[in-house]
């Protein structure tokens, strides 16, 4: 890119915010610079350095993102954010819940536009370049598990809503987020944290210089006993090597992660035996529910630059276990042991993600042009589906291995016709390549085994294309469209013969596509024009193809449907005072499969939550005292097809306050002040509890933990 065609890009920037001193200083100091300057400057370095302090406030990204949906967050705005759980680390993107029915090292269920992620299935995730949702999963399709982040560690994360965007393939109907690490820390921290409830957690981390780079290190230790009868008994360790280097027009990173869990679970319970007193608030209809992980990873990030482009390549391998013990039926199918199941899975994953951008001018018009390469796979072994009374074996329903491989090219293009308009267009293509061997069922048959084995591989192009206009008083305007899809469980593309019976699946659980496509089309706003307020307001509309998915409780696949959801979000950011920040995101969803299913009578789709709000404020004076109050609230939701059962409402407020000073911070954090016993989730299936009694259907609920206090103390040296 020449020095002109960044002059350009930069100042345009800054004339947005003409009514401060200090940009206008800083135009004029480019103006100086690039007159001076000659070609073989490296003007990217300096272009960086000004987006930085363009966005020395929160939020602001006029100009930056290709969709009103899209945003960042900095640590800066998590650090002083009660955070109870990883999972609400994902409750930053405005709109988006993070949920548990079950034990807190199990990966949270999440919810986003009138979708029931289930474990992440139609939202995708990565952290520091790798891919966090496991295809073909022990427990459920693109299964998601953030509980391996440290949070005091993210630098920043970066999300975007819709199937808009080229560079995120599996899994991102709905949306992605990436979660960025930091490089190195100003200061070493020890930080200890007690509360109520059994809950202990240490946290240790500082960086050093090793030659000409930085050398990151951490190790965090967290107990807890939760608030069950059942107690927890959850013991979480993660651990962190990160070497970043940074030469200017070169740089790497390499990082390895160590991740382990084992825990005691509580999952969701009958809703009239709550009532009726035959199970307390905080009760289980399985002691021995629960699991056990461990995740090791080690990924390189290396790029390079020049004038005019910008190589990036991230490479990762990674291995992941999972051991899960689950009853959510009672004795529905095993009136005497229970329906206690056993999901499990060893699995190894390789990957890399390679992207080139050139920066260039066609036609007179400036562009980025941008190619991409993915590639994945995953060898799934030992994957599995028992029957298991406290945690002892019964009996096999599936037994597989799987060798599943993914690939995904992109083209992306951004265009500046005009100072006030660009296009950014885009076409991906994918194709996913499922081997699954069978190797034993519950019946031991032969024919089962292969009439269930098999290779089945798919390939789909995805266009994308957005439109930016503005800003106009410091308003920009966007209009997105594009394709996106989530892959299916492996196992349910190969399936033919029912693995507990060995009859032929009838027309609606027969084999599926590896793939099923979504669309979806966008238009919203993002604006400054009120001095220190930064929000957006977007108007989405998003088809499904199919949700037909594999389940993993059952070992067989069920058809859901096409769908169609639409919504308005709106996102505010309020900065009045230095010591003051004030936001309001509101997100309202309709979802409905367009036909109703066979025997319902009405069309809902189950779990789809149709209001959001998140909001909160926090105050830092500048004697170091702080405080931040929160409100989480979801609206109540169908948990059926036909609306007969319904969860009901949640609202919780989070509060916390403290003191920090350059060397240290206190603080306290109040959960749930105002002790709801609402839903933290509910579902509606059949389920018989206790032993010889008749099955029925009826509401399963986990409700929110119970108000807790927890105390944290920071030391910085």
């Amino acid at each position: 890119m020449s020095c002109l065609i960044v002059r350009k890009r930069v100042v345009r920037r800054i004339k947005q915010k003409q009514n401060s001193t200090l940009f206008i200083g800083m135009e004029m100091l480019l103006g100086l610079h690039f007159a001076m300057v000659s070609a073989d400057t490296k003007p990217l370095e300096f272009d960086e350095m000004v987006v930085e302090a363009v966005q020395r406030k929160e939020k602001d990204l006029i100009g930056t993102t290709g969709s009103a949906s899209q945003g960042e967050i900095s640590q800066a705005q998590l650090e002083y954010r009660p955070i109870s759980r990883n999972g609400e680390l994902m409750e930053v993107i405005p709109g988006a819940l993070a949920n548990q029915h079950s034990g807190s090292g199990k990966a949270n269920q999440y919810f986003l536009r009138g979708f029931n992620l289930d474990h992440g299935t139609d939202f995708t995730t990565y952290i520091d370049g790798i891919p966090m949702n496991m295809p073909t999963h022990a427990h459920g399709q693109g299964y998601m598990d953030i509980n391996s982040v440290i949070p005091e560690l993210v630098k920043k994360i970066e999300y975007g809503k819709g199937p808009y965007y080229a560079e995120v393939g599996d899994f991102s109907s709905a949306g992605y987020s990436k979660i960025f690490s930091m490089d190195k820390l100003p200061e070493a921290i020890l930080k200890f944290t007690g509360g109520e409830f059994g809950y202990y957690r240490t946290l240790a981390a500082n960086s050093s210089k090793v030659g000409s780079g930085d050398l990151l290190y951490a190790g965090e230790f967290n107990f807890y006993n939760g608030v069950w009868q059942q107690p927890e008994d959850s013991k979480k360790f993660n651990g962190m090597l990160r070497y970043t280097l940074d030469q200017g027009d070169w740089g790497l990173s390499v990082n390895g992660k160590v991740y382990t869990n084992g825990w005691t679970a509580t999952n969701q319970i009958p809703q009239a035996l709550i009532d009726n007193g035959t199970l307390g608030l905080y009760g289980t209809m399985d002691r021995s529910d629960g699991g056990k992980t461990n995740r090791y990873s080690f990924s390189t990030d290396l790029w390079n630059k020049s004038d005019n482009w910008k190589n990036n390549a991230n490479i990762y391998a990674l291995y992941y276990d999972v051991n899960l013990f689950s009853n959510n039926t009672g004795y529905v199918d095993n009136g005497i042991n229970g329906d206690q199941l056993h999901q499990f899975e060893h699995r190894v994953q390789t990957g890399s993600n390679i992207e080139h951008t050139r920066y260039n001018k066609l036609l007179g018009f400036d562009m980025d042009n941008t190619l991409g390469i993915q590639f994945r796979h995953d060898e799934i072994m030992g994957l599995g589906l028992d029957h298991t009374v406290s945690r002892q074996y019964l009996s096999t329903v599936s037994n597989s291995s799987v060798s599943e491989t993914t690939g995904g090219v992109y083209l992306k293009n951004q265009t500046y016709w005009h100072e006030k308009v660009r296009t950014i267009t885009g076409l991906r293509g994918d194709f996913i390549n499922n081997v699954v061997v069978v190797h034993d069922t519950a019946m031991h048959n032969p024919n089962v085994n292969s009439a269930n084995s098999g290779n089945q591989g798919q390939a789909m192009v995805s266009p994308k294309l957005s439109l930016i206009i503005g800003p106009w008083f410091n308003t920009e305007y966007f209009i997105n469209t594009g394709f996106g899809y989530h892959s299916n469980d492996a196992r349910g593309t190969t399936l033919q013969l029912d693995p507990n019976t060995g009859t032929t699946l009838d027309s609606n659980s027969t084999r599926i596509s590896p793939m099923a496509q979504s669309r979806g089309i966008e238009t919203g706003i993002r604006s400054n024009f009120i001095k220190d307020l930064n929000s957006t307001l977007a108007f989405w509309w998003l088809e499904s193809n199919q949700e037909l998915v594999f389940t993993g409780d059952a070992g067989t696949t069920q058809v859901k449907g096409k769908s169609h959801r639409y919504g308005v979000e709106i996102t505010n950011y309020y900065k009045p005072t230095h010591w003051l920040t004030l936001d309001a995101d509101f997100a309202l969803t309709s979802a409905r499969y367009v036909t109703t299913p066979v025997g319902e009578t009405n069309n809902y789709i189950p779990n789809s939550v149709g209001r959001v709000i998140s909001t909160g404020a926090t105050l830092v004076a500048p004697n170091g005292l702080f405080s931040t109050i929160r409100l989480r609230h979801f609206s109540d939701m169908p948990l059926d097809s036909s609306g007969t059962f319904w969860s009901g409402s949640t609202s919780v407020v989070n509060l916390g306050a403290g003191y920090k000073q350059k060397k240290y911070k206190l603080e306290i954090d109040l959960f749930n002040i105002f002790n709801s016993t609402a839903n933290d989730i509910a579902y509606a299936y059949q389920y018989a509890y206790p032993a010889g009694t008749s099955s029925q259907t009826g509401i399963m609920k986990h409700p929110v933990e119970p108000s807790m206090v927890r105390a944290t103390v920071t030391i910085n040296f």
